[in-house]
């Protein structure tokens, strides 16, 4: 009798806010970003939805986006919602006394990174997705696997 092989481990992807504005807004390298992460597990904080809708206002009223564009952008991150994994931002994230040993990320990114450390103490991560080099440091500096663009 032949063993019956082992499902491979899942695929789980931490997107911060710069990755998923990246493939909403269609930059360049969302289409890569896209394929990456084809199938796999998205996670992330209820911040990026707060972040996302706060870009896509700013973006407009600077004239980048169209009503329109942002009207379709908003009902895409409403879709989205029912996709990602979202991990509320909870009192113990805030007072966790988890730092990079040498970059001091933004509040808003440093909650993202708890929260990345959180999933990933649950199940491995298969990265942690950013476009932002800083939050990649720090993401690197914690242990987390960084996929940075």
């Amino acid at each position: 009798m032949s063993p019956v092989p082992e499902d491979p481990p899942a695929r789980r992807f931490y997107l911060d806010t710069s990755a998923y504005l990246c493939m909403l807004l269609g930059e360049e390298g969302s289409d890569r970003l896209a394929a990456d992460m084809a199938g796999a597990e998205l996670l992330s904080s209820v911040l990026l939805v707060l972040e996302t809708g706060r870009t896509l206002v700013r973006l407009t009223r600077e004239g980048h986006l169209s009503p329109s564009e942002y009207q379709a952008c908003f009902q895409r991150l409403e879709q989205d919602q029912d996709d990602l994994v979202l991990r509320d931002l909870t009192l113990d994230l805030c007072t966790s006394n988890v730092l990079p040993a040498v970059a001091t990320p933004r509040s808003l990114d440093l909650a993202h990174l708890r929260t990345a450390l959180w999933f990933h103490a649950t199940e491995p991560l298969s990265g942690f997705v950013t476009l932002d080099s800083a939050q990649a440091e720090a993401a690197r500096e914690l242990g987390l696997p960084v996929s940075a663009r």
